[in-house]
């Protein structure tokens, strides 16, 4: 069942909050993002923790953070992370590739909490290619941080990686268009040049893509792997919470706190349309970020 109001805190957003108190059984997970791409690793999330409690951050307001600077978005999320952990936060999950590229660095300097970033999964779809040829699409930020080229470096020279900006992608999921002739007539563009080069894998390389898996398999049809990396990010806090957090009943189901600093009721329809989990196991509460956060 869902509402639409939780009481907040009223601590500063940027101010973050040192967490020296012990795990309690449960855990407070904070999920950011940029906007509804997120949604896709919270979903993830509730399926292989759904006992867990979570605090989802949509920053819609100032989506796409693909196309913002570097600068602009290191302090932005900061700020969002400082705020999920003066929440109460246990643990947060920057659920934005751009972010994490961007940000998570200093983030991780300065919260003491346990920081999990996601990058788009050009590691496993090196191991996966069978030709070689791998497809990148992800945000023009992410394809030229520091942080993906270093990654990129890191793998065989012999594999080729074509990669592709998504612009204007992400603009049209966050208005509900996944599945609309618009986003297919823009993504067959962006997937041409892969196309073309005969990759037979393609990276998901934003959290908001795998919204596209309908649309992408319209358009390049089943045989082409595509990676997602959402699994294994939740795996990876999976292993940080179980260090930590005491084990919980497998039939419980925590509650979901929903945070936009856009549009609460559409963040909230959006939860419902795009996620495949059933939120009706969990309580689910939806919220406007908090003034002096905008």
């Amino acid at each position: 069942m869902a509402s639409e109001d939780r009481k907040h805190s009223g601590q500063d957003c940027l101010s973050a909050q040192s967490s020296e108190k012990a795990f309690n059984a449960l855990a407070l997970i904070g999920v950011f993002d940029s906007g509804v791409g997120g949604l896709s690793i919270l979903d993830e999330a509730l399926r292989q923790l759904p006992e867990h409690n979570y605090i989802y951050l949509a920053d819609s307001a100032n989506a796409p953070y693909g196309e913002k600077s570097s600068a602009w978005i290191a302090q932005r999320s900061l700020a969002l992370c400082q705020f999920l952990a003066s929440e109460g936060c246990d643990a947060i999950v920057v659920a934005c590739n751009t972010a994490t590229a961007e940000a998570i660095k200093d983030i991780r300097g300065k919260l003491d909490i346990p920081i999990i970033g996601v990058e788009p999964g050009i590691k496993p779809a090196a191991m996966q290619t069978q030709n070689g040829i791998v497809g990148v699409l992800a945000t023009e930020a992410t394809l030229k941080s520091d942080k993906f080229n270093a990654l990129l470096a890191t793998l065989p020279v012999n594999g080729q990686f074509i990669k592709q900006a998504g612009a204007g992608l992400v603009p049209l999921i966050e208005a509900g268009k996944a599945d609309s002739e618009d986003t297919l007539e823009l993504l067959a563009k962006h997937l041409e040049p892969i196309q073309d080069a005969g990759a037979d894998t393609l990276v998901l390389g934003c959290t908001h893509y795998p919204f596209l898996r309908k649309a992408i398999r319209k358009l390049l049809g089943d045989s082409i792997t595509l990676i997602d990396t959402s699994d294994a990010v939740v795996r990876q806090l999976k292993r940080q919470l179980e260090s930590q957090v005491k084990s919980l009943p497998a039939d419980k189901h925590g509650f979901v706190h929903l945070i936009s600093s856009k549009d609460k009721a559409t963040l909230l329809r959006m939860s419902q349309e795009l996620m495949s989990s059933d939120l009706q196991l969990h309580s689910v509460t939806a919220a406007q970020l908090p003034g002096e956060c905008q």
